[in-house]
This record gives C-alpha cells, sequence and structure tokens, in this order.
C-alpha cells in the first residue's frame, strides 16, 4: 500500500542530519555516538534540554558542501517518508563560525534546495529563524535576508529557541520590517510557555501561523481566536513529549483542537532529535487518538492552505493530496 502523501511545514534542518549524513561530515563516528549525541531521550527535563542537542548538528554545517550535503540528506528522508512538500527552516546566522556570511549560508541552502527539488520531485521551500537568545540587530538581519532573498526559495521568518527563557522584545522590530516587507511570517510560542505566550506572540508579531501553539488549549477564548481568524498551528506532537511540554502522548491536545476546529498540521519539529518521521508520527495519532484518513487528510490539506507558496503550486499539491 502506497503512503499517504504529506506536507510538513515545521522542520529543521540542523535538528534533522541522519547517522548517514554525519558520518560522511565524521567518517569516525560510530552508530552508537551518533545515537548519544544527536538523538534526545525519549523524555527530556524541557524545551532547553531538548535543544542541547542542536548544536551537535549545526557544528557540523559550516561549509557550503556541508550545507548542500545536510540539505540533500534531508530532502532523501522526506522522499522517503512519502512527503510531497515541505518548509525547511534554519538559522542562517548559526553556520558563521568558519567564516561563511550569512548570505553565503542561506544561498547554499537555497542552490541545495533547488537541485533537489529538480532531483526528486519533492516541492520545498524555506523558512529563516531568528533566535530568543539573538539581540535586535542579529534579528532583523535575519529578517533582511528574508526580504533580500525573495523570489529564491525562501518564503518566511521564523522565531525559534528557548521560549521560557528570553522575552519577545529585541524581536518585534524583525517582525515589523517582515510586515511591512510583505513577508511571511511563523513563530514559535506555546511550547514551553502557556497561552500567554500565544497571545503575545500574535499580538507581537502578527503571524499567520504559530510553530507548536499547543498549550493554547489552556484558554478556551484563545482556542476559539486562532479557530475564527484561521491561524494555523504546526503541531509536533512526539516532540511535545520529549520536551515535557505533555508527559504523555496521550495527553497531547492536538485531537481536542481538531475537533474545536483550530486549522493544524502535523509536523516532527526535529527527525532526529526526536527521533520520528512523519509516517511513525500518524501511526502514533492512529493508535492514541483513533485517527484515520480523514483526520490526516484534512490537517494536510490546511498545511497546504497555511503554506507560503503560490496559489498555481498550492492547486497542483492538492490535487495531488486528494488523489489517493
Amino acid at each position: 500500500m502506497p503512503q499517504m502523501p504529506k506536507v510538513e511545514l515545521h522542520l529543521h534542518l540542523d535538528c534533522s542530519l541522519s547517522y548517514q549524513a554525519v558520518s560522511r561530515l565524521v567518517p569516525s563516528i560510530s552508530r552508537r555516538e551518533f545515537d548519544a549525541e544527536f538523538i534526545a531521550p525519549p523524555q527530556c527535563t524541557s524545551l532547553a534540554d531538548f535543544l542541547t542537542r542542536a548544536p551537535r548538528g549545526f557544528q557540523l554545517m559550516q561549509s557550503e558542501d556541508a550545507l548542500r550535503l545536510v540539505t540533500e540528506d534531508l530532502l532523501e528522508q522526506l522522499s522517503q517518508d512519502g512527503v510531497i512538500y515541505a518548509e525547511i527552516r534554519f538559522a542562517p546566522l548559526l553556520h558563521t563560525a568558519a567564516g561563511l556570511t550569512p548570505e553565503a549560508v542561506v544561498a547554499a541552502v537555497d542552490r541545495a534546495t533547488e537541485q533537489c527539488i529538480e532531483a526528486t520531485g519533492i516541492e520545498a521551500r524555506l523558512i529563516l529563524c531568528t533566535l530568543r537568545h539573538f539581540n535586535q540587530a542579529q534579528s532583523l538581519l535575519t529578517a533582511q535576508l528574508v526580504e533580500r532573498f525573495k523570489g529564491s526559495r525562501v518564503v518566511a521568518l521564523d522565531i525559534a529557541g528557548d521560549e521560557s527563557g528570553f522575552s519577545i522584545d529585541a524581536h518585534i522590530p524583525a517582525f515589523r520590517y517582515a510586515l511591512d516587507h510583505g513577508l511571511g511570517r511563523t513563530a514559535h510560542a506555546g511550547e514551553a510557555r502557556g497561552a500567554g505566550s500565544v497571545w503575545e506572540t500574535l499580538r507581537a508579531f502578527a503571524p499567520s501561523r504559530i510553530g507548536h501553539g499547543v498549550r493554547s488549549i489552556e484558554d478556551a477564548s484563545l482556542v476559539e481566536h486562532l479557530r475564527r481568524e484561521r491561524i494555523h498551528l504546526e503541531v509536533c506532537p512526539s516532540s511535545n513529549v520529549q520536551t515535557r511540554t505533555f508527559l504523555t502522548y496521550g495527553a497531547h491536545p492536538v485531537d481536542r483542537l481538531l475537533r474545536a476546529g483550530v486549522s493544524l498540521g502535523i509536523n516532527t519539529d526535529a527527525r532526529t532529535i526526536a527521533n520520528v518521521t512523519l509516517e511513525q508520527e500518524y501511526d502514533r495519532l492512529r493508535q492514541h487518538f483513533g485517527w484515520g484518513a480523514e483526520e490526516l487528510l484534512a490537517c494536510n490539506r490546511e498545511a497546504l492552505r497555511a503554506a507560503f507558496l503560490d496559489e498555481p503550486l498550492r492547486a497542483r499539491l492538492l490535487a495531488q493530496l486528494t488523489a489517493i
């Protein structure tokens, strides 16, 4: 039986390196070392603990060749997972330690993505991340890179990182710049902090999507606002259990949010750190909530509706989704 066609909007490039890719960059690494250093345990102590695995990936991605290799590797993973459209995010400023400029970093990933689209037939776009611990200048530079690469595969700005450890204040100018220049905007919120974080992010950044956003379930008025305004949640259930946002998969509110009419899609977040594929994520939703083709197709349709892409491509991909 062929895999269901899938859409994935919340996927971190530097947190999704396969063992095959890492062993090409570090030939001496064993599988045991890879598992210990790159994959988080089934349950971390917190989001901050989960994020301690991220540097192991981006530290290897400091040359154009390494960026190309990791991008090709991820697109191959997506192909094997039945993904027909993906939005891949990364923070360009994390890849400048060996002398690459932020522009060169984005150009390298964009070029590799373009080549992979031609080679695999998967459609993909890129989201540039600022990080919670970045200062105002770094954040604004990231937004300016999105504008500079308009017309390429780069389509939006995001903010990621330790939500509970840093405020949003330094990043308001970056998102104001993105709004003023008509750039796509998504933002991590409602994961390590509660519904107030989502309200704050919606008011300050005016994003069309929220990365995670699952603790919106704590505020009925927020759930209704998300439903009414069709703010899309990029939900990553397994990742949320790993970060102890929810203690068990069965306690995750993804099913309640779906039944409440909130627009949402299903994502892996970090394929390596979370040690999950999208097909495995779908299996867990089937097992824990009794989801079937109807619910999964509805989520994929909503993800496609919320995707940062042009209407002709959206229509073509929708036809692929519904041709099952």
